[in-house]
């Protein structure tokens, strides 16, 4: 059976240990024909234009590339010219048209990086490990009107530690993504690859995360502030102020059986161990593992204390902590990814 004619629609370099695998070992089962990626836009601190990733990585082979603004007809016919078997989306960011979704003669598939139906949305990575799950997975749906709301074929799970990021997991994600496309692309190939409906009485809905939601409220428990605080890295990350700096914080985790006396009041500090600063919260001690000062690095918590000496008694200020999750959205006329 020859490969099937692959067209990849993708805006993050999550997608690029999976491009690599299609460029290798992957190139019996798809060859990638073209790409639709997102214009160029200005990135980094100097604002400068430059190619996202999914686009480097296709011009380095030479591959046709689209950037539309939006999909136009113009668009519709440029993806038919192409002649796909398969549309691959992962992270795209656009909306897609009924004509457009129906050019490929196998359909459009989408790469979602949550176990649906639970995380529907856009930050389903963050989300997953700032609300303290234990697990999440990719998983392999098609596309239909209603956002992440296909039928899905397969998923492929990954843990999440107590000290995972979000930058961990989008990695780990990142080369799920391989093993599940290869074991599901030749059973569509063949007609074999069954997609069942998702259970709408368990779906879940994230949103798209704002600079607001690093606020940390320290009445709540410990390992609820842990969880948000590893979750929200690197980005938009959570902060408090300490007097007058504000404090960024890369990594923490709930601090057990430490013999440090009567909790004190939610935000004070109790002092520090080998591995962080220890903050008081509604339930239990915060172990503040990173941290960062405004203009200056990321630090483990011994290294930024010595330039940074805190004292045991003062008050991290709170704030309140906006939902990750929100109420399910109306049918929408097409489909985001």
């Amino acid at each position: 059976m020859p490969p099937l004619r692959l067209v990849f629609l993708g805006s993050d370099p999550i997608a690029r240990p999976l491009l690599d695998w299609l460029a290798g070992a992957g190139a019996a089962v798809a060859e990638v024909v073209g790409v639709f990626t997102q214009p160029d836009r200005p990135a980094g601190r100097g604002q400068q234009v430059r190619p996202n990733a999914i686009k480097a990585w296709a011009e380095a082979r030479a591959l046709p590339v689209r950037q539309p603004e939006r999909l136009t007809p113009e668009f519709t016919a440029q993806l038919a010219a192409l002649c796909p078997d398969l549309g691959l989306v992962m992270a795209y960011g656009h909306l897609l048209r009924d004509d457009f979704l129906a050019v490929p003669r196998l359909g459009m598939l989408n790469l979602h990086t949550s176990l649906l139906p639970a995380l529907r949305g856009a930050s389903p990575i963050q989300t997953a490990v700032a609300r303290g799950l234990r697990e999440t997975g990719v998983s392999l749906m098609r596309i239909v009107r209603r956002l992440d709301a296909g039928p899905v074929a397969d998923r492929e799970r990954i843990p999440i530690h107590a000290l995972d990021t979000a930058l961990e997991i989008d990695a780990r994600l990142a080369a799920a993504c391989v093993p599940l496309v290869a074991r599901c692309l030749p059973l569509l190939a063949r007609g074999e690859l069954a997609f069942a409906p998702q259970d709408e009485a368990a779906v879940t809905h994230c949103r798209k995360l704002t600079k607001e939601d690093g606020a940390l409220d320290f009445a709540r428990p410990a390992a609820e502030l842990a969880a948000r605080i590893n979750g929200l890295f690197p980005w938009p990350g959570c902060s408090a102020a300490l007097g007058p700096e504000v404090l960024k914080f890369g990594l923490a985790d709930l601090a057990a059986g430490l013999p440090l006396g009567a909790p004190g009041a939610p935000g004070s500090v109790a002092g520090s161990d080998a591995e962080g600063l220890l903050v008081w919260t509604g339930a239990g001690l915060l172990r503040l593992r990173r941290l960062q000062r405004p203009g200056g690095r990321m630090l483990p918590a011994g290294e930024f204390l010595r330039g940074f000496p805190v004292p045991a008694g003062a008050m991290f200020a709170s704030r309140p902590m906006p939902a990750l999750l929100v109420p399910p959205r109306p049918p929408a006329p097409a489909a985001t990814h």
